[in-house]
């Protein structure tokens, strides 16, 4: 990464963990949004809001096969980020800087955020099929990129690469979405018959 790039992100790391401490309220808020619980909980009800709830049959098929978009955004976009990772290796914040920790310390590369990476994933698949929906969860995907730079696990460069790889990522499922249609009307079509769609 070039060093001007690198001295910016690191600035900007450090203005925003530099809040840590001074509202011991917003921390506490922070450390339940950057748990590994609250946003893959969040999402994931969502996507069982979308598999679920729709009265008109075609609405729901669609919500349905967005679900399976959402999905395989995710997992392919955490896909992306591990081969980037055999290749590069960017240390975590908290190792080379002084930062106020509210996380445990990941021993992974910093840089994409796989975690953003999928959080992102998931959430773009929900837009592309259910707008308002989406728009729920890209706020709650914003605002975990964000909790995870102020918790002092990630720079916001981290954040931004996450997310700008899950974006082209669901693009291309999306795309890819016709081709594997059959077998995922199948796989509809086989949870109906036990009434899990």
């Amino acid at each position: 990464m070039p060093e001007a790039l690198n001295a910016v992100d690191t600035d900007l790391f450090m203005l925003m963990n530099g809040f840590v401490g001074t509202a011991p309220f917003i921390d506490r808020v922070a450390q339940w949004v950057v748990s590994d619980y609250l946003m893959p909980i969040a999402l994931a009800l969502m996507l069982i809001f979308m598999w679920f709830i729709d009265p008109d049959r075609e609405l729901r098929v669609q919500r349905q096969l967005g679900v399976f978009v959402a999905l395989a955004s995710m997992a392919l976009s955490n896909s992306v980020v591990f081969i980037l990772n055999l290749f590069y290796f960017r240390p975590r914040p908290f190792v080379d800087n002084d930062v106020s920790l509210l996380f445990y310390e990941p021993t992974d590369s910093s840089f994409p955020s796989n975690a953003v990476a999928a959080v992102f994933g998931l959430a773009f698949g929900i837009w592309g099929v259910n707008r308002r929906l989406g728009y729920f969860a890209l706020a709650a995907a914003i605002l975990y990129g964000l909790a995870r730079v102020y918790a002092g696990v990630h720079y916001p460069l981290d954040i931004f690469a996450g997310a700008a790889i899950a974006a082209p990522v669901t693009y291309l499922v999306f795309r890819l979405r016709d081709l594997l249609m059959p077998i995922l009307m199948m796989a509809i079509r086989l949870a109906r018959i036990f009434r899990l769609a």
